[in-house]
């Protein structure tokens, strides 16, 4: 029987960029569903111990640099190790992703997501920016309407629900996946997340 990953996620994370092109494949080798579902990481961290990077300790700030440009190598993914737009606010393309997920599909929705974490990563645009959020849209052949359907109150009240719902599961940090509610947290961990799929 086909499983279903529940993908909780912030779209301005590295980490979650560094994973989403391999969970979408592993994802659909598996024949797995994926529920897209973006939280608030403003929430999630003082309630789990978390801390936002300008806030950890010197040591904690050095040593994840060292850790982007490692799995960046790693993965050959283009990486601009200090964004011109970062940190940035996640919230509006949040939104737009669930938006996109209840109009068009976990399909589109997850390759929004995508273009979105692409977006920051390695693009230097502003995902914070509505002009670019209505740019990554287009490029990515989704209707435009979705930019003012994503501020529409359900849409909120959904990002909401999915940001209660992770620590509800446990989630501390992004990405995160849960598979018959057993949690795998991290880009790090998919290799442990492909064998949960393969075991069915």
């Amino acid at each position: 029987m086909p499983l279903t990953i529940d993908y909780y996620l912030a779209p301005q994370s590295p980490w979650t960029y560094f994973g989403h092109a391999r969970l979408t494949a592993m994802a659909a080798q598996a024949g797995a569903t994926v529920r897209i579902k973006p939280m608030d990481l403003g929430q999630i961290f003082p309630k789990t111990g978390g801390l936002p990077v300008g806030q950890r300790s010197p040591q904690r700030q050095a040593y994840r640099l060292v850790e982007l440009r490692r799995f960046a190598d790693h993965l050959n993914l283009p990486l601009n190790l200090h964004p011109k737009y970062f940190p940035v606010a996640g919230d509006d393309a949040a939104r737009l992703i669930i938006a996109v997920d209840q109009h068009d599909g976990s399909a589109a929705a997850m390759r929004l997501c995508g273009a979105v974490l692409s977006a920051v990563w390695a693009e230097e645009r502003n995902i914070a920016d509505h002009a670019v959020l209505t740019e990554l849209l287009h490029e990515q052949n989704i209707d435009v309407a979705r930019f003012e359907q994503s501020k529409q109150a359900t849409v909120q009240t959904t990002y909401q629900s999915y940001t209660d719902e992770a620590l509800k599961v446990g989630v501390f940090g992004a990405p995160g996946f849960v598979v018959d509610g057993e949690l795998f947290w991290g880009q790090d961990r998919l290799e442990f997340l492909q064998r949960r799929l393969q075991a069915g």
